[in-house]
């Protein structure tokens, strides 16, 4: 078939990648628009658009899909379909009718099971054992098309978002491929997403990211690693953010108050309403990331220090 990829940041690489080794005719990529990055805030490529001109194809980045020119550009490559991996703009009616088979999605969770934009990251906060991916077709209601094929994957007690989000995107690849080939030999048919077991996942915010101490350590440490590493999970000293990395639950310590500070030689515990936890990396304000004791050396802590 003749294919048009969109998606955006580094976790749709590896579809992209996979889709240009295979079988499909990879006719051209729609991204999003260029923005600011880094120190200099210079306009940059998205890591989508940067993969494809080193492969030589051609770039569509549209303010958004509902512009007439972008779709007229998008016809006069006669896609037959438009795999999508986290592209980030709603795609209109208008646009979802130009290819034959219509724009297929590899979205990182079991469909029903959260819809919206950060599915792994509430999977690993919801406590989940497993989760996947999914490819369905779009349609106008949130993630709510049919589903052609699945792929599931075991969350492990130390996952990070980005640590599950990684495996996803390289298995994900894989079954987007596959869904590419069954929709043009014949053999696969979408069938409608079951109404019971529908969960939501909007995107996290910065304030979603504060740790609340006077939570459970299992829950601490989840909400940790689903912030991690984006939009990084922070808690305050002394009015100071700092962002913390992921934690290790010490059982059997109990002793701490919520938020309450002990250092060690070698590590630095926090209390929360059950166990403690042991901080991992640290990064205070305009400071560089450090290892929890090394950084309580520096900032010297009072015994009565307490995260807020």
């Amino acid at each position: 078939m003749r294919v048009v990829f969109a998606g955006t940041p580094e976790v749709a690489v590896p579809a992209l990648d996979a889709i240009a080794k295979s079988g499909h005719e990879l006719v051209g990529v729609v991204t999003r628009p260029d923005a600011p990055a880094g120190r200099g805030r210079k306009l940059t490529p998205s890591p989508v658009a940067q993969r494809a001109e080193e492969l030589g194809v051609p770039v569509l980045k549209p303010t958004h899909p509902r512009e007439p020119e972008f779709q007229e550009a998008l016809r006069a490559l006669e896609p037959d379909c438009c795999p999508v991996v986290a592209y980030g703009a709603l795609i209109p009616r208008s646009a979802l009718d130009i290819p034959q088979h219509g724009w297929v999605n590899l979205h990182f969770s079991v469909l029903p099971a959260w819809r919206g934009a950060a599915p792994v990251q509430h999977s690993i906060w919801a406590g989940d054992e497993f989760t996947g991916a999914t490819t369905f077709r779009i349609v106008e209601a949130l993630d709510a098309g049919p589903t052609f094929g699945v792929m599931t994957e075991r969350i492990r007690p130390t996952d990070t978002a980005g640590d599950l989000l990684a495996r996803l995107a390289e298995g994900g690849s894989s079954l987007l491929v596959a869904t590419l080939d069954g929709i043009e030999d014949g053999s696969l048919e979408a069938r409608e997403q079951p109404e019971d077991g529908v969960s939501l996942a909007p995107k996290i915010s910065v304030d979603d990211a504060r740790v609340d101490w006077t939570e459970p350590a299992v829950a601490v440490d989840r909400r940790i690693r689903a912030c991690t590493p984006g939009p990084g999970a922070w808690t305050t000293l002394d009015d100071d953010r700092v962002k913390l990395g992921p934690v290790t639950v010490e059982a059997g310590v109990d002793d701490l108050a919520p938020g309450a500070i002990r250092v060690a030689k070698n590590h630095v515990l926090v209390g929360t309403a059950t166990d403690a936890v042991r901080l991992g990396d640290v990064k205070a304000f305009g400071k560089k990331q450090m290892g929890a004791a090394d950084w309580a050396r520096g900032v010297r802590l009072p015994e009565s220090a307490t995260f807020q």
